[in-house]
């Protein structure tokens, strides 16, 4: 497990100090105190890897909301496995704990059907759905690969020899997408070479090694190498192309792909309504920020709002959209 860890420094311990001499009036003023949205002790859960789209996001909105004075002094860490049951597992497991939050998305209720696992995200408190974008496809900047239709064409000619990685679990986002290519590209699902890793930064160091021979992840995951020439983008999963990125989507390439991925926290079951309520709020306060607001347009995430039961609501929809999708596939 990976902990994010803020050091006291005397100058902190000195303020501290001075607030408590200062009396209560001034215990209530900033970091969410005014708001009713900086709730004590809170820590953020990502079940998978650093690197991977979880961890950007968590450590995004809680570095956002400490920048807007939202709240303060909320720790990240990371609890990966089993393509994010482990992490999972463990929210389930604190019952009634309101100062937990876990970062998630489409890859966590992929893995808990293909894992079995005995928690599942009807188990979890929904809070919030944050963020939506399309996946990329893309190779390192050496691949014989300099357009999706040369890889498409390697691809169907030996689909065992020419294996795709994803960061989630089988059923989760990385891995549907490239099943959907390989269906509107022909190639028999069954045939498919799928890696799966925990987690985009895992995925990111096999594609640049090249251990595998391309990969698909959430386009705000890998911006950065893209921009830098690390990898090279050869398509878009979603409807529209990516933002400043020179790239055609699968269906202007020719192939009948439209696919997003989606992104959001839930907490333990068994919190109060006022528990549950404070963390919406956070996400509600945190969503009109211009902090977040840079941050999404930054990592090309689209606004996906949503909060409370209609929250839980999709997330039903999502789980058999899952089932369907592997029924679908034949897996």
């Amino acid at each position: 497990m990976v902990a994010h860890v803020r050091l006291r420094t005397p100058l902190a311990l000195l303020g501290a100090a001075l607030l408590v001499l200062a009396g209560p009036p001034l215990l209530t003023q900033g970091s969410g105190a005014g708001t009713g949205t900086h709730i004590p002790g809170l820590r953020v859960m990502v079940p998978n890897t650093p690197g991977g789209g979880y961890d950007i996001t968590a450590r995004t909105l809680v570095k956002d909301a400490e920048g807007a004075e939202l709240t303060r002094n909320v720790e990240v860490f990371n609890l990966p496995g089993a393509g994010g049951t482990v992490g999972l597992s463990r929210l389930v497991s604190e019952r009634g704990n309101g100062k937990l939050a876990m970062s998630m998305g489409l890859g966590v209720v992929g893995a808990a059907r293909s894992n079995h696992s005995p928690s599942t995200l009807a188990d979890t408190t929904p809070i919030a759905r944050l963020t939506e974008e399309p996946n990329v496809v893309v190779v390192a900047k050496n691949s014989p690969y300099k357009t999706i239709d040369q890889l498409i064409d390697a691809w169907r000619k030996n689909p065992g020899k020419v294996s795709v990685g994803g960061g989630s679990a089988p059923g989760g986002p990385d891995h549907l997408a490239p099943m959907q290519m390989a269906q509107a590209a022909k190639i028999p699902p069954k045939d498919v070479n799928y890696v799966p890793f925990d987690g985009g930064g895992e995925l990111l160091a096999s594609i640049l090694g090249d251990k595998i021979g391309f990969g698909v992840s959430g386009v705000g995951e890998y911006l950065d190498q893209i921009e830098s020439g690390e990898l090279r983008l050869l398509a878009v999963t979603g409807p529209e192309r990516a933002e400043g990125l020179d790239a055609p989507t699968l269906q202007e390439a020719g192939y009948d792909v439209d696919f997003t991925n989606w992104r959001g926290v839930v907490a333990p079951p068994g919190l109060s309504e006022t528990e549950r309520a404070k963390l919406v709020a956070l996400l509600e306060e945190l969503h009109d920020t211009p902090e977040w607001r840079d941050s999404m347009k930054r990592n090309g995430w689209d606004d996906a709002f949503l909060t409370g039961e209609a929250f839980g609501d999709f997330l039903a929809a999502e789980d058999q959209r899952v089932v369907d999708v592997l029924k679908e596939l034949g897996l």
